[in-house]
């Protein structure tokens, strides 16, 4: 039996304040790059939902950039290691890893004829190196500046010049090969944050925390002008040109875009991206007659030119670690959560993802389920169940100002729609709830980890940290205890099939135990012990007779109930990353969600 990977719902760029972004464009046109933990994603710029995931980095990767002749890309991390792999094949075949600094790099720029390569960051002797990308030979020294670099371009044209912006609020010029300091530009008041040149390198542009954007030649480093008095009211994070070299635009901490016309050096168009916070511009690229931004938030608006107060498009999604996962079965809308709190609702046949409206939890969500008309029902650290409704059928559903108090943090929750009752699972107690009014609780003497009720026999299995599944009946709206079972780990997640035979248990010993619901006995004698590390999650298919369990090992596995000796194991379903959540879309169709913060729909066919 074969499985396939059908979609990746891609990571959001990962942002962090007061730090600028740096987008890779792909110089065929197709896809643009940017990086998310030790991730480097690939997206299609005509259709995103197209996305390629490159894991090979062991820690945090910062900056990552195509080769001019787009076969090869390169991806510089926090330790200050460099990798360049092959775009041409899936397994991206890596072609040679260097340490050329000492520290997190935070820029890449390779020369026009793709030989030579110049990363920037913070080193612990030297801020950035100049190298040869086939044999890591160095080819000249970056120095002149006392503190870190945040950006560098390389000259597309002969004679070849590299610019360099630093934290010392100066612009370093090195002419070469080999390369050597010529001289540095003290127009910047505060840190330079970018520094590109034009398409055909007649003319550089830097911008820095100044606000403030300045022209310089391409070939002498002359001063040709200041464009804008100042540009921009806040720090400008990032500047890209147009492919004919005639603007340019650039983003900005006071929360607009601007394109700016080179020859009057006057701003034609600006694009006002909101009034919050995270509504602050920290990356642009412009890819042929793509314009894009990313806001603090992390998310990527398409701008449009025509319209400046509206993007063409907004590409959602998370940028944290996904906590949790859940089916709208009607729909089959897909929700996700993350442990910032932000909630997505998942269109699973275009991959379009829309966050979810209102004032939600503010922080990680750690149960949510599907419930009636199109509804959703959240638990997270701020101790409290919120409920988020359609404002009309088919929409996204955005958070109500209802809020039920939980008195404890919750740990999971499950939701009969029929009957509109709930029961959170929290540290103290198990809250049963009609609607949004408290029915009654149940103080526990055990850590409680997952719920799962099963509608038809109103029974309740609760996981707890002491190794036990505790199963409890529900009656007129109050639990009471029933039987336990023994696990040799604290249970993780517990499950009730879909045709109320079974129950299954999964626990951080690395086991799944099936149960017959009748009396809770064993339904098979087989072991289910081919994880590696703990089970983290387990979803059963909509027919009851497949399992999918997700790990701590970031491998899915899935099981047969009528075959229990047999299974597949999806390996590195999301590499260097835990499976957080899954569920099933149909008998053959799975989703998985992971620390990564990707969301991947799996086709799993029948035997």
């Amino acid at each position: 039996m074969s499985y396939s990977n059908k979609y990746t719902f891609a990571a959001l760029p990962r942002t962090q304040r007061g730090t600028p972004l740096v987008l890779g464009s792909d110089p065929k046109g197709k896809n643009f790059l940017y990086t998310n933990g030790n991730s480097v994603i690939i997206r299609d710029i005509e259709n995103p939902a197209i996305s390629d995931v490159y894991t090979e980095h062991s820690c945090q990767v910062n900056v990552a950039k195509y080769s001019p002749s787009g076969f090869y890309i390169a991806s510089g991390d926090a330790s200050g290691k460099v990798r360049i792999w092959d775009t041409v094949n899936k397994e991206h075949i890596l072609k040679n890893e260097f340490q050329p600094i000492g520290g997190p790099i935070k820029d890449i720029a390779w020369s026009a004829d793709s030989q030579r390569m110049v990363v920037v960051g913070e080193g612990r002797e030297k801020f950035g190196h100049v190298f040869m990308a086939e044999t890591g030979t160095s080819v000249g020294e970056i120095s002149g500046q006392s503190k870190p670099i945040n950006s560098v371009d390389f000259r597309p044209a002969r004679p070849f010049r590299i610019v360099t912006a630093s934290e010392d609020n100066t612009i370093g010029v090195f002419e070469g090969p080999p390369f050597k300091f010529k001289c540095t530009k003290q127009e910047h008041t505060r840190f330079v944050q970018a520094v590109r040149y034009s398409p055909d390198g007649s003319l550089f542009a830097s911008a820095g925390f100044d606000g403030k954007i300045y022209l310089f030649d391409g070939a002498t480093s002359e001063l040709k002008g200041e464009i804008g008095s100042p540009a921009h009211k806040g720090g400008v994070y990032g500047i890209s040109w147009s492919p004919d070299g005639k603007k340019l635009l650039s983003c900005s901490g006071d929360k607009t875009c601007a394109i700016w016309d080179i020859e009057t050096m006057q701003r034609t168009t600006t694009f006002n991206m909101g009034n919050a916070v995270e509504n602050q511009q920290v990356s642009c690229l412009w890819q042929g007659k793509h314009l894009l931004s990313v806001s603090l938030s992390g998310v990527i608006n398409y701008l449009d030119v025509d319209n400046p107060d509206k993007p063409l498009r907004v590409l959602m999604g998370h940028n944290k670690p996904i906590t949790c996962l859940a089916l709208q079965p009607t729909t089959k809308t897909v929700f996700t959560a993350s442990h910032d709190g932000c909630v997505t609702s998942w269109n699973t046949t275009t991959g379009e993802g829309r966050h979810i409206g209102g004032a939600g939890h503010g922080n990680q969500v750690n149960g949510m389920c599907a419930g009636k008309n199109g509804s959703l029902i959240t638990c997270g650290i701020d101790d409290s169940l919120r409920f988020a409704v359609p404002s009309a059928e088919g929409e996204v559903p955005s958070y109500t100002d209802k809020c039920v108090p939980l008195g404890s943090q919750p740990r999971a929750l499950d939701h009969i729609m029929d009957e509109d009752m709930t029961i959170v699972a929290t540290v103290k107690e198990l809250l049963v709830l009609a609607g949004s009014s408290k029915r009654s609780n149940l103080p526990v003497s055990y850590e409680p980890s997952c719920v799962a009720i099963e509608p038809k026999s109103k029974h309740v299995a609760v996981g707890g940290a002491d190794s036990k599944v505790h199963i409890y009946s529900l009656a007129s709206g109050s639990l009471s205890p029933k039987t336990e079972l023994t696990h040799l780990g604290p249970v993780t997640d517990v499950r009730y099939s879909p045709d109320s035979m079974y129950l299954v248990a999964s626990d951080a010993n690395r086991k799944l135990i099936l149960y017959s619901v009748d009396e809770y006995k064993l339904a098979h004698n087989k072991e289910w012990g081919f994880h590696s590390a703990r089970v983290n999650c387990v979803a059963w298919s909509p027919d009851s007779k497949r399992i999918a369990s997700g790990s701590l090992d970031t491998s899915i596995i899935i099981w047969s109930v009528e075959q229990p000796a047999k299974h597949i194991i999806i390996k590195n379903a999301h590499p260097q990353s835990q499976i957080t959540g899954l569920t099933w879309l149909d008998d053959e169709s799975v989703v998985s969600v992971g620390q990564d913060g990707n969301t991947r729909v799996w086709n799993i066919p029948k035997a």
